[in-house]
């Protein structure tokens, strides 16, 4: 009798070993899965999205690569595990280079925008105006705030313009007016359409003076 209440003894504590055993490899094998499943689904996401949200993906990458390689410890099929975390990594990381190039070619077209781009984004807001200088944002509603921005930009950058910049500008001012009388047929407000006479009777001698300058300065210097 004593000798079978002995032999239940071991075997409750070897049941118990194994069962111990087995939860801490089902929990193993579930780090690896879950770091593989989490690097399948960051090519579902779009990569705008990607690469603004980059530093929290990297973040919760990171942790679960962290997890995954300390699962090995744990499992039978070490190797085998291994192989997987070993392929979610190499996609990982054609992930984070493609990510990366492109942060690196946005940058660089930032960088690229030309001098009269430059311009009209000074002038009318960043992208508001392209190469092909289309206008058709401005409507009724807005375009008394354009007219008064657009003075405003004019007004505290005048003096950093050069003689091209003065020419852009007058090309720029025409768009903005061959808008306005699209507008005018649009409903614009007697109201707004007085207000924005006043900005261009304040604006067009002092463009005209401010332009003359420019290109005085500019013939003395290619004088000297």
């Amino acid at each position: 009798m004593k000798s079978s209440k002995l032999f239940l003894g071991i075997a409750v504590v070897a049941l118990g070993f194994t069962s111990c055993k087995d939860e801490k490899e089902t929990q193993a094998e579930k780090k690896v899965n879950t770091y593989v499943v989490y690097v399948d689904s960051l090519g579902n996401i779009p990569a705008q999205d990607a690469k603004q949200n980059w530093v929290a993906i990297n973040a919760s990458y990171e942790m679960r690569s962290s997890e995954a390689d300390a699962a090995l410890a744990n499992l039978k099929d070490a190797d085998k595990a291994q192989e997987k975390i070993n392929a979610s990594r190499a996609k990982y990381a054609e992930l984070k280079a493609k990510v990366e190039a492109d942060r690196i070619a946005q940058k660089t077209v930032v960088v690229a925008v030309g001098p009269k781009q430059k311009l009209r984004n000074i002038l009318f807001g960043e992208g508001k105006v392209g190469d092909d200088m289309n206008f058709s944002w401005v409507n009724k509603n807005n375009i008394l705030k354009v007219y008064d921005a657009f003075f405003q930009s004019y007004k505290d950058n005048k003096n950093n313009f050069s003689r091209e910049d003065y020419d852009e500008v007058k090309v720029l001012y025409e768009g903005l007016d061959s808008r306005k009388n699209t507008v005018e047929k649009e409903g614009l407000s007697s109201e707004d359409n007085g207000k924005i006479a006043s900005i261009k009777f304040k604006f067009a001698p002092m463009f005209k003076i401010n332009r003359i300058g420019a290109k005085s300065a500019e013939m003395k210097k290619a004088k000297q």
